[in-house]
């Protein structure tokens, strides 16, 4: 396991990885990077990749760390690929999760020639509605320094309903700890989310490509995993009944149904 960095210009962008594989998989998380990185968390992040191992070599990427004003995905994909090659890694597959999916998508139109293998999950082509609605939500939330709503709005909006039962009586300690210090990083993130549309160019991604959705997403929809399937040709869906955007965390074969489809010769 390996907590890294790789120098993008003047600024740096954080990575853990694991697994000693030939092949390749790189991670995108999502819009929580913006309030926390990976850096120093290999061994954390690390359990629910054990079985791509002894195949793959793991990479979960932040965002960099100094992001310019107006820091759009198409640019979080740019500086991805400029990663990769300062890693020297040729081709990789890639699971893009929320707001990491909506990076994997511009990756995949970008820099086709870098994508082995695609999965989206949890995320949506462009800023619908409901997106651009929780995400203006939390950006208020984040520019008041209210970290207990913010965290408790996205856990609303994430988990299922029989999770939220158990969940809830967490609620009164929330905000009392990892708190960030400024919320620069994630109100830079979000703002990207409101600017993004790649629906017309989905057509250009050719790869394999793989997308997993929750059927009661509160948080960008689950109409937006259909219209991710119907503009990407060729590409499979799969649907989790009663989960919602926090399907990656609450399905327990969440993992193996993606290592599933990219070993999938």
């Amino acid at each position: 396991m390996k907590n890294g960095s790789v120098k993008l210009d003047n600024t740096e962008m954080y990575y853990v990885s694991f697994g000693s594989g030939e092949k390749t998989l790189i991670v995108l998380p999502g819009l929580s990077d913006g309030l926390m990185t990976v850096k120093g968390k290999a061994l954390l992040l690390s359990k629910p990749y054990k079985p791509f191992f002894k195949e793959y070599t793991v990479y979960m990427f932040s965002r960099k760390n100094d992001m310019p004003s107006g820091y759009s995905i198409k640019d979080m994909a740019a500086d991805q690929a400029k990663a990769l090659k300062t890693l020297g890694i040729e081709k990789t597959s890639v699971l893009g999760v929320s707001q990491g999916g909506m990076i994997s998508q511009c990756f995949a139109i970008d820099y086709p020639e870098l994508v082995e293998k695609l999965v989206v999950a949890v995320s949506a082509p462009y800023a619908n509605k409901t997106v651009t609605e929780n995400v203006s939500r939390w950006i208020e939330y984040a520019k008041d320094g209210d970290h207990k709503n913010l965290m408790i709005d996205t856990a609303e909006k994430g988990y299922s309903p029989q999770y939220l039962k158990k969940y809830r009586k967490f609620y009164p300690f929330i905000g009392l700890f990892a708190k960030p210090s400024d919320y620069g990083r994630f109100l830079k993130n979000a703002e990207a989310i409101l600017r993004f549309d790649a629906l017309s160019e989905l057509e250009n991604i050719k790869c394999p490509t793989l997308i997993i959705g929750g059927d009661i997403d509160a948080t960008v929809t689950a109409e937006a995993s259909y219209e991710m399937h119907e503009h990407i040709k060729g590409s499979e869906l799969y649907m989790y009944e009663g989960l919602g955007h926090a399907a990656y965390e609450e399905a327990k074969d969440f993992y193996d149904r993606v290592f599933g489809f990219i070993i999938d010769n």
